[in-house]
């Protein structure tokens, strides 16, 4: 944790993220935004290193998993790392 990647790259890595940590990305977001999955402090601020990314809040690891399993649950094919990617996105600002 702490490693700054690009958001694609955190979904893709999403079963073997801590449930408890968050991910925080640079808007606007996007598949490239820069991301970095930390715990949330105790304070509520946030980490230092999404800070110095220019990040924000984007998700908890536990809300992005089970979005995406419910979701894919729908689906007829299993969508891919850029459909997930997206849809996860679109949660995010559109619902979460």
């Amino acid at each position: 944790m702490g490693q700054l990647k690009k958001l694609i790259d955190v979904v893709a890595a999403l079963g073997s993220l801590d449930p408890n940590a968050t991910i925080y990305a640079a808007k606007p977001w996007s598949q490239g935004s820069l991301a970095v999955v930390e715990f949330e402090p105790p304070s509520h601020e946030l980490p230092r290193e999404a800070a110095q990314a220019g990040a924000e809040y984007f998700l908890e690891v536990f809300v992005a998993r089970d979005f995406l399993s419910d979701w894919e649950a729908t689906l007829d094919k299993m969508p891919s790392l850029e459909e997930r990617c997206d849809r996860l996105i679109r949660y995010a600002v559109d619902d979460a």
